[in-house]
């Protein structure tokens, strides 16, 4: 179920044969697993100025973006998934399907919820075995806090879930999360640590269980640029999108990125909280592949809802700001 058209990209990338047309993007559909009712996100009510989109539309929306040829994975629930592979989504498009595979204690997001002010613990909600008839491809999982016995456990368990997965013939891509809270490092400092982290969490793993790629926070082009070219045959770097931000922010984002190495971009927030998501993907395609710079693109953008009477979240002036510290640097 790792459809062609990922798996050549794939292949190009670690071959060294790379353009900027064989950039992965991924739309990140899994918010149910961390923020329960709101992760569809908020769409305007006049009585009290807004109400949350429901399962259905997340759904719809998921389907929409599939069917629109501009994505290649699709990563959702287990749940989700199997309602799309009912509606055979995924053997209409050339979307693979992916699943998030393990659901540790940084990503509970309930609103109320304090969780994140802990070190990661690892946990995990599916069943390889009754996920894996439906895709092949996961996500893992893992925060690093600097704390040896937090740190210890999630290595631990990471270990036993690659055995597992190979015995159920699933592949996955690893996800590492900066620290939601303070660990006394900041800045590049955090970004080492980080990229030290993962190249000493993944040196003893063989291909046979090894992560078809990565997904991690952006840490500046300094940072991403030493992972990204320290292994390239062997380790594609992508890229999460974080906070929703401005449109501006998610095409510097990508581009930076992938100006420094990166290969891939897990999108979540940044795509479902668009006014107009199948657009604002189209858009940053044309970013990645140098057909408009990150700053035209954000006009083109706002050309688009004007022509199709979309109120937009922001002004054009305060949506080609870019407001994240990292990508202003």
């Amino acid at each position: 179920m790792i459809n062609a058209r990922l798996d050549k990209k794939l292949s190009r990338i670690k071959a060294g044969d790379y353009t900027p047309a064989d950039f992965i993007i991924a739309d990140a559909k899994d918010g149910d697993m961390a923020f329960g009712i709101p992760a569809p996100g908020p769409v305007a009510n006049d009585t009290t100025g807004f109400v949350f989109k429901t399962r259905a539309e997340y759904l719809n929306n998921m389907c929409e973006i599939a069917q629109s040829g501009l994505i290649d994975i699709l990563l959702c629930s287990a749940s989700s998934a199997e309602i799309l592979q009912q509606r055979k989504l995924f053997t209409e498009t050339d979307v693979t399907p992916a699943v998030r595979l393990n659901d540790t204690t940084d990503i509970w997001s309930a609103r109320g919820s304090r969780y994140r002010e802990s070190p990661s613990q690892p946990f995990a909600t599916i069943d390889l075995t009754a996920v894996k008839p439906l895709c092949n491809l996961g996500l893992y999982s893992v925060t690093f806090s600097n704390d040896l016995q937090a740190d210890l456990t999630s290595l631990n368990h990471y270990h036993h879930f690659r055995r597992h997965a190979r015995n159920a013939g699933m592949c996955h891509f690893l996800e590492v999360f900066n620290p939601a809270f303070d660990i006394n490092l900041k800045g590049a400092d955090l970004g080492d640590y980080i990229n030290d982290m993962i190249l000493k969490t993944l040196a003893g793993v063989t291909s046979i269980d090894a992560p078809l790629f990565l997904k991690m926070q952006f840490n500046g082009q300094r940072c991403m640029s030493d992972l990204a070219s320290y292994n390239p045959e062997n380790l594609v770097v992508g890229i999460l999108g974080g906070a929703a931000g401005t449109t501006r922010d998610t095409f510097e984002l990508a581009k930076q990125a992938e100006e420094a190495g990166a290969r891939v971009a897990l999108f979540g927030r940044k795509i479902n909280l668009a006014e107009s998501p199948v657009e604002l993907v189209r858009l940053l395609r044309q970013v990645i592949e140098n057909q408009q710079s990150a700053e035209e693109a954000v006009v083109s953008y706002h050309e688009h809802l004007k022509a199709s009477d979309i109120q937009p979240l922001r002004s054009l002036k305060q949506d080609n700001q870019i407001t994240d510290p990292v990508l202003m640097a």
